[in-house]
């Protein structure tokens, strides 16, 4: 049942660390926009020891829970049925509390990063590369098998990522091919490239920029621009940031928990803008 403006509904975000999470900024500009004045939206340091106490002391007032590092997977043992999509990467981000108390798990960046590059105009692409095979590594090659169905080539630096890699396209049921890091520059040659990795990871490759990039899908949003997206962005390249994925994958959280859709994708965009903006000006000298 979609939210009524006047109930008085709570949700956060739970993680470890926390203080720095855009969630609040982009939630909040939704219930303003969705004129929900008696819903909030809250911040909580929470690990995965104390996850567990923290969710069962929650009341009925609560719509759900946005979920980070280092609980997506924490959160799955706690709940009573998980979607395909987030038991595919064995990650959920997304908790919505039902009116018979029933916990719902799923994972919306997967389905925000396909939202975020189609909003860019890539629908389908004949092959693509991923830099890097952390955490943010499975969901993008989640998010490829349903907009390219080529080839797809991760590039690592070690033998235990490119072990984790294989895995995880087994059970994606995508064919990946691994490649060294230090080849790393042949995939800024690829029709889409995802960089999964921490800042700074990827500076290097700046200097790699082919003259006609294609599109480049940066998950990182602060600092912003990386190197490589500045690099890639004044070569003519379409460029997808992070924070294009943080508002895509808010937007189906706020949809989910309140039931109003669509989602005000614009409004939430701006507010995410702004507070990076004044987060940066804040660490100007």
């Amino acid at each position: 049942m979609p939210a009524r403006a006047t109930d008085a509904r709570r949700a956060a975000v739970l993680g470890s660390p926390i203080v720095h999470s855009l969630s609040p900024v982009l939630h909040r500009a939704a219930y303003e926009a969705l004129e929900l004045t008696g819903w909030t939206y809250d911040s909580f340091d929470v690990d995965e020891e104390a996850l567990p106490a923290f969710v069962d002391g929650l009341g009925a007032e609560w719509a759900g829970l946005s979920l980070t590092m280092p609980l997506k997977r924490a959160v799955i043992p706690l709940l009573d049925e998980v979607s395909e999509t987030a038991a595919s990467v064995e990650a959920v981000n997304t908790l919505v509390f039902t009116e018979d108390g029933r916990r719902l798990g799923d994972n919306t960046d997967i389905p925000g990063m396909v939202a975020a590059l189609r909003e860019r105009g890539v629908e389908q692409v004949d092959s693509a590369a991923i830099l890097g095979a952390g955490a943010t590594a499975s969901s993008a090659l989640a998010a490829l098998a349903r907009v390219c169905p080529g080839e797809i080539v991760a590039y690592v630096r070690s033998a235990a990522r490119a072990a984790e890699m294989r895995q995880w396209g087994e059970r994606l049921d995508v064919e990946v091919r691994i490649a060294d890091w230090a080849d790393a520059a042949d995939a800024l040659r690829f029709p889409l490239v995802v960089a999964t990795t921490p800042a700074g990871a990827t500076d290097a490759l700046a200097a790699s920029v082919p003259e006609r990039p294609a599109t480049l899908f940066d998950v990182l949003y602060d600092p912003w621009p990386t190197e490589l997206a500045a690099r890639w962005s004044m070569f003519g390249g379409a460029v997808v940031s992070g924070l294009d994925l943080l508002v895509h994958q808010a937007v189906l959280q706020v949809e989910q928990m309140t039931g109003r859709v669509p989602a005000p994708v614009e409004a939430m965009r701006k507010a995410g803008e702004h507070a990076l903006a004044a987060r940066g000006a804040s660490h100007r000298p």
